[in-house]
């Protein structure tokens, strides 16, 4: 008989592999946004996988592909974690400089408070 490759489900994956932070929330990114599995959409958490298996999903605003290289005992530490996949995702693009960065306000001063108080009066007035 041929002896079946060992597999994990992909709900369990993904939690052990740190990209969620429970089961449950793994279940909505596998039903709701969607997980591919080789190329091939999924929408069952108890899917199995297994090594050699590249996921594609999306998490927020990045898309994220991966190569599973071993199935984790537990959701261990990041480090643990890490080892559990290779990461095949294009690098992010770089921040746009062009766009102006919010300047921290802080409190006003007390000629900003002024300025305010006036401005208040005046329309009022």
């Amino acid at each position: 008989m041929q002896d079946k490759r060992p597999t994990l489900r992909l709900d369990k994956w993904l939690w052990q592999a740190r990209f969620v932070k429970s089961r449950a929330l793994a279940v909505k990114l596998i039903q709701g946004a969607g997980v591919s599995v080789n190329a091939t959409p999924v929408g069952k958490p108890g899917h199995g996988v297994g090594a050699g298996d590249v996921l594609t999903f999306a998490l927020g605003q990045r898309v994220v592909v991966v190569r599973i290289v071993a199935l984790g005992t537990r959701r261990g530490p990041a480090p643990e974690a890490r080892d559990l996949y290779e990461d095949l995702s294009p690098p992010p693009p770089p921040p746009d400089l062009s766009r102006p960065r919010p300047v921290a306000g802080g409190r006003p001063d007390k000629q900003a408070r002024r300025r305010f108080a006036a401005m208040q009066s005046q329309a009022l007035d």
